[in-house]
């Protein structure tokens, strides 16, 4: 069986996933196919309104956001922040809304919601004989970002599974609708990194995220915002085994076009230096900066700051 098999067949539709168990999920799958007959300004609007009540109903997740968006941002007010927390749910839940678009429309009206800069540069790399990653960030976009990138471009990437098995297939179907055709596939964690090496290697763009916290047995305290952070030291491995440049991308919404702007951002200098915490220190930079392109469009719900360096209590409590 060969590479793309191995990987993609993991997501293929099976019989088990209409057990009655997840009829539920199913029904609530039917709702939302219908949202994706309603047009854009209308999708806008609704997922703004379940952001709004979000913010108001999920006090956890909002002092998460707070907490976050207080550490990075210290030279905001209260009111400022409080503003950029509501931003952010808006932003979320009409993200949330898109997704319809990318499951369920056809491919030249997804081709119309995306507009790319700089991938000028994938090609320049090309001739170099340089492979690329693409160094992307959980943010509201993220999944628009994969879809422009692997309806023109062969790509590969790791990909998390989610505990729900009809939303997991659902999801991984989505990311795999076009980059399936072009030779893309998806890996879990548990193929470990072999797999994203040799198909990148090959010449296979590598779309990698590493902005989560995996815990201290894994990672490196360096800052991010000024904010010591548990980060994972593996970019600066992958670029030096794969012979590959570092792009950042960011992918932000524009409302008054009604699309998402992907954008490759310029390499990341003097990655790799050999060092893993001056890797990882370069890489939370250049991830500051695509934050700054859009900054209440970061996923700050999720616990970025969850693991502290021995002695500090945790920021979320």
């Amino acid at each position: 069986m060969n590479t793309k098999q191995s990987s993609n067949d993991k997501y293929r539709f099976r019989l088990s996933l209409l057990h009655p168990r997840h009829w539920l999920t199913w029904l609530g799958l039917g709702f939302f196919l219908i949202f994706s007959l309603l047009p854009m300004p209308v999708l806008d609007w609704l997922g703004s309104r379940l952001g709004n009540f979000a913010a108001r109903s999920n006090k956890k997740r909002f002092n998460i956001v707070s907490t976050n968006l207080s550490l990075c941002f210290p030279d905001k007010s209260a009111s400022e922040i409080e503003e950029m927390v509501k931003k952010n749910f808006q932003a979320q839940f009409r993200s949330l809304m898109h997704y319809c678009i990318l499951w369920w429309r056809p491919a030249s009206l997804v081709r119309k919601r995306i507009h790319k800069s700089g991938f000028e540069k994938l090609e320049q790399y090309k001739q170099q004989d340089k492979r690329v990653i693409v160094l992307l960030l959980h943010n509201v976009g993220l999944e628009f970002a994969i879809a422009g990138i692997s309806m023109d471009y062969t790509s590969v990437g790791p990909y998390k599974p989610i505990r729900n098995p009809v939303l997991n297939w659902i999801i991984a179907k989505g990311r795999l609708r076009f980059g399936s055709a072009n030779g893309g596939n998806v890996f879990t964690r548990e193929d470990g990194l072999r797999p994203l090496i040799r198909e990148t290697r090959a010449g296979k763009i590598l779309v990698y995220l590493a902005d989560e916290d995996l815990g201290a047995d894994r990672s490196v305290f360096v800052p991010f915002f000024g904010v010591p952070k548990a980060t994972v030291p593996v970019l600066g491995r992958l670029a030096k085994s794969c012979n590959a440049v570092v792009l950042p991308c960011v992918c932000c919404y524009q409302a008054k076009n009604r699309r998402y702007e992907v954008t490759l951002l310029p390499e990341i200098e003097n990655l790799p230096s050999g060092d893993d915490e001056r890797d990882s220190l370069s890489m939370n930079k250049a991830i500051e900066q695509a934050i700054e392109k859009c900054p209440v469009e970061y996923l700050w719900s999720l616990r970025y700051f969850k693991t502290r360096p021995p002695g500090e209590v945790s920021v979320y409590e």
